[in-house]
Parts: structure tokens; sequence; C-alpha cells
């Protein structure tokens, strides 16, 4: 009996210790490129507008309160394993009426020069992998405070460059999917005299709805990165032109937890034959959980591993003047799901038409991590029509770039009024002929 007791512990505590990673095809669509966002622990679902919104929740572009504008971004990836490997960005948006903006996104992934060989350790050609997705974006205002956004997206990626493989040609993927957004953001004593202005906000978006992907002629395709995530957040002004804001992201993949069942016994595993929407539907309760000896389930333990699938961030940012500022932030997965823990710093400055965002990554975890030292850098140029290249609501401008008719106005308005002298006054003098 004791023995029997001894033998079931020790299959709970290696099941409970099991490592049961979710894993996807194309996963560098779940790398955010903003640098503002890996500054606060790649939060950014309920953080202020700006054109690198669309990659973490489109229906912010709504209210963003430029016309125009566009991003660039450049992310080393995986530096402490090669230096290769980066991911590169370019967003373009525009407001076509105050209530609706558009906006395009570009994310190039390349993984760098890589040599395949055969069994034997015979190279057989160098190839450089690459993916990209190309995006589409339309958000719409819904009041002062709500918007909803829809996106289209093509990936592509090509892992391979036409090798084969136990005589299965490795063709690129190619697949489809879209997003829907939705953002509410309110203020409270705003302009009101002697009073804190601050505000409240909420994000939500699910990415990544759409087909699977498959690189061979194989009928069992993979799931690429479908995901549900919510944010909240709030933000203070402590007094004219310093404010702090907190947001916190919880994210989770909609894509079924990996389990050996194979019911039908075809040697293809029963979640990879589930297709996209049932996946998206079943990912809420399909987790194994932990299994006793006798093949029965621990009770919980299948609840306990669905949460362990919630990846969170919590990030800070401090602002002075919205020109400059700081953030930090901090990013868990649990051991069992990836074990992705780091802290993350960030700065930003922006002079005239121009921002600048990086970001730091520091990991938290004992052993060496491929994410050691991760940077990214964004770019950003915000524009409004007329000429006029800033306001007031999102920074005062360093140099004077208002139209040139306005600034005539201006000054000539501001120039003191000269009195007129009075003009003399001509008498005439009747004179009496007595």
């Amino acid at each position: 009996m004791f023995t029997a007791q001894l033998i079931q512990a020790q299959v709970n505590y290696q099941e409970s210790a099991r490592i049961n990673t979710v894993t996807t095809a194309v996963p560098f669509l779940r790398i955010n490129p903003d640098a503002r966002a890996g500054g606060m622990g790649d939060v950014g679902l309920a953080s202020p507008a700006d054109a690198n919104a669309v990659y973490s929740n489109p229906a912010k572009m709504a209210f963003i309160d430029k016309d125009f504008g566009f991003a660039v971004g450049f992310s080393p990836w995986l530096k402490a394993l090669v230096n290769d490997i980066y991911l590169a960005n370019l967003t373009g948006y525009y407001k076509v009426k105050k209530m609706q903006t558009v906006a395009i996104s570009l994310r190039y992934f390349s993984l760098g020069n890589i040599t395949f060989t055969d069994y034997n350790g015979q190279e057989l050609q160098t190839f450089r992998p690459q993916e990209f997705a190309i995006d589409g974006h339309y958000a719409r205002r819904l009041g002062d405070n709500f918007s909803v956004a829809a996106s289209l997206r093509v990936i592509y990626s090509n892992l391979a460059g036409g090798a084969s493989v136990d005589g299965a040609l490795v063709k690129p993927g190619v697949a489809g999917s879209g997003d829907i957004s939705a953002y509410f953001h309110k203020k409270f004593n705003e302009n009101a005299a002697h009073k804190m202005e601050h505000e409240v906000s909420a994000g939500l978006n699910i990415s990544n709805i759409g087909s699977k992907i498959s690189y061979t002629s194989s009928t069992t395709k993979d799931f690429i990165p479908t995901n549900l995530g919510l944010g909240v957040g709030y933000t203070l002004e402590i007094v004219s032109k310093h404010s702090v804001g907190v947001y916190v992201d919880m994210n989770k993949l909609m894509v079924p937890t990996p389990s050996q069942a194979d019911v039908d016994s075809n040697q293809v595993y029963d979640f990879r034959q589930k297709s996209s929407i049932t996946g998206m539907f079943t990912s809420f309760g399909d987790a194994p959980g932990v299994l006793n000896s006798n093949g029965s389930r621990v009770k919980g333990t299948r609840a306990a591993e669905e949460f362990a699938e919630v990846t969170w961030g919590i990030g800070a940012e401090y602002l002075y003047n919205k020109q400059f500022g700081v953030r930090f932030g901090y990013f868990y997965e649990n051991p069992k799901k990836g074990n992705r823990q780091f802290l993350t710093a960030g700065l930003t400055v922006k002079y005239s038409v121009v921002g600048l965002n990086f970001s730091y990554l520091i990991p938290t975890t004992i052993q060496r991590n491929p994410l050691d030292n991760t940077l990214r850098f964004s770019l950003l140029f915000d524009f409004t029509k007329g000429g006029k290249k800033s306001s007031s609501e999102t920074g005062v401008s360093l140099v004077n770039d208002e139209p040139k008719k306005k600034k005539e106005k201006k000054e000539k308005a501001a120039e003191p009024v000269k009195e007129e002298e009075p003009k003399p006054v001509e008498k005439q003098m009747q004179l009496d002929p007595k």
C-alpha cells in the first residue's frame, strides 16, 4: 500500500511539473514591435494612442489627435544567441474624418542565415528564412468615449526555401487573418480649475482570427496565434505638464492546448485536427490537467492549467509636457507555459513632429535567457492638415511651426495700436461788413 501511494505521488509530481507550452506557427505575430509598449512590459491595450497602436489595439487609432503620420521600428531579436535575427515594422495612418481613421502596417521578421544539413551532417544549402505580415485597419468612434476597429491581414512565411524533408517539399506558408478590437476611455475634471485631471481606459482585442497554415502538402495544418487580450489603464495629471499612467494587460492564446490524445488512432493528435474556429471556442476548457497513474484526472487541475496559460503585463509611464518620459514594466508567464519573465525600461523624447521611443528588456529568471538585452526602437512622425505640425494636445512644440498666414495674423493682433494724431480743425471767420 505504501509503495502504491509513493508511486502515485511521484506521478502527480512529475505531471504537475510537466512543461506543456502552447505553440503555434508564425509566432512573430505575437511580438509587439512598438518600443513604447516594450518599455512597459509589452502593455498597450489601454494606453494612449499613437501610430504604433495598431500592433496592440487598433481601435485606439480612432482617438489619435493628429491627422496623419507614420512610424518605423527596429528590434534586434534573440540578440543573446545570434546577431542576425531582427524584426522591422512600418506603419502609416490617416484620419478620414473626425470619427474615422484608416491605417496600414507591415511587419518583417528575418531569422538570419541558416545552413541546412542532411542526417549525416553534410551541408545542403544556406538560406535566410523570412516572414512578414501586411495589415489594413479601420477604426471608428461610436461616441465621445468608445471606439471599435476591424483589421485584415495577409501572412507569408518562408522557412526552408524549397528544401525537401523525407521526400516532402517544404513550401512557403500563406494564411489570412483579422482582428476585432474595442477601446473605451473617459476623462474627468477636464479643464476644471483647481482639480486634478484624470482618465480611465479599457481595451479589448481578439487578434489573428483566421485560417491555419501549412508548409507542406499535408492536410494537417498548424494554428496561427489567435489571441484574446484585455487591458485597463489609469492616467493622472498631477500638476500642469506632469502626468503618470499605470496599465495592466492580460493575454491568452485561443488555440488548443497540446495533448497526446489520439482517439481515431490516425497518428495525428486530436488537438491538431481541430479547425481554427473550433480551437478558439474550445481553448478555454481543453487543458489536460494533471493525471493520476490510473489515467484519471486530478480534480481542479484542468482549470488551474487553463489559468496558467494567461500572461500578465503591468507598466507605468511618466511624461513631462508630453515630450520627455520614462517607462517601467514587468511581464509574467507561467513556468509551465513558456517561463518568460522579465523587467522592462524605456525612454521617450519628442521634438516638434518627431518622436523617438526606446526600450530595454531585463530577464528575471536565473538561467541564461535568449531575451537578454533585447532592444527596441521606434521613430514616429505626426502631422496636422494645413501645415500645423504640433498642438497643445500632444505637447508644446519646440519650434514655431504654425501656418504662415495664421502666424502673421497673430503677430499683427499682438502689435500695439498707434493712436492717430487729431487733425487740425479749420476755422472760418466771417467778417462783419459794419
